[in-house]
């Protein structure tokens, strides 16, 4: 695979810099030696065995385990079944900004419920990768949504569908009376028993990311929410065709698009990882892969 775009997750910041997770799975070395799942290029050659592909097709997909990443690089080898053909209305920066992210916001969203119209809808971190995502398909599913942010991120929720918008550093979500039939955190720093006070008398609060030892708490003590109300982490699995499916045709209906922040040259990729380390990035940041066809 000729890489054309990759984008950057906080998985990849993770991996980076060794959090406790990461060295739990591979105590003895990096379990790989070149970072990066999200991918969209151009097929370069294939094996005598693939069937899907032929050279100078153009693809999207997910390199994340099994597929060993490696997407932050000029060429990449992958497994046929890690790939889908790009939309031919998709950009390469576009369809490498949503196979992690959109997929990860989807199947939390619905994963212990379906959203129903009408239903109040929380998220927690609503300006990242993940966020801006879920906050499109919460709408999309006809949820009325309210994304948590800093102050720099909320007019741009807004401008994707946010029906209302809390500015984290000047009040509090889970203090000010409202309360929510669903909240996605993907930040997450809140204990237990401020998810309960925010949520709906059946309400679930699903955890993506943010502190491992706040995750592990809320876990520990998840047996403590009373009632109907349930917290639980999230899950993920890489490279649902259905999934990325249905992704594709929100994005040609216009119901869902990647919100691009910033885009790197493959060159200046620790410059990205550190912007994305900030916190302040507005959706995604697209690393760019340019090729000399002369060489």
């Amino acid at each position: 695979m000729r890489v054309h775009a990759a984008s950057l997750n906080a998985a990849d910041v993770e991996s980076l810099r060794g959090v406790f997770v990461n060295r739990f799975a591979s105590p003895i070395k990096p379990m790989n030696k070149i970072l990066g799942t999200d991918l969209a290029g151009q097929v370069r050659g294939v094996g005598r065995n693939v069937k899907q592909f032929q050279p100078g097709d153009e693809i999207w997909g997910d390199l994340s385990y099994p597929y060993g990443s490696g997407t932050f690089a000029e060429y990449v080898c992958v497994p046929e079944n890690a790939l889908r053909l790009k939309p031919a209305s998709m950009t390469f920066e576009e369809a490498a900004a949503i196979p992690t992210a959109g997929v990860v916001a989807l199947q939390n969203l619905l994963a212990k419920r379906p959203i129903q119209p009408g239903q109040k809808v929380l998220i927690n971190g609503a300006g990242g990768s993940v966020g801006t995502f879920a906050v499109q398909l919460a709408k999309y599913f006809g949820a009325e949504v309210t994304g948590v942010d800093s102050t720099g991120k909320l007019d741009m929720l807004r401008s994707i569908g946010a029906d209302q918008v809390i500015d984290y550093t000047q009040e509090d979500f889970t203090k000010n009376g409202q309360h929510y039939d669903l909240i996605l955190d993907v930040v997450v720093h809140r204990s237990i028993f401020d998810y309960k006070r925010a949520l709906s008398p059946k309400g679930i609060c699903v955890m993506v990311g943010g502190s491992f030892p706040r995750v592990f708490l809320n876990m520990l003590l998840g047996p403590l929410m009373t009632g109907k109300k349930k917290i639980g982490l999230g899950a993920w699995k890489p490279n649902k065709k259905e999934d990325l499916d249905f992704l594709k045709e929100l994005f040609e209906a216009g119901k869902v698009v990647p919100i691009i922040d910033r885009r790197y040259p493959l060159s200046e990729i620790a410059e990205a990882f550190r912007y994305l380390e900030e916190g302040h990035a507005k959706g995604k940041v697209v690393i760019t892969v340019a090729h000399n066809d002369k060489t």
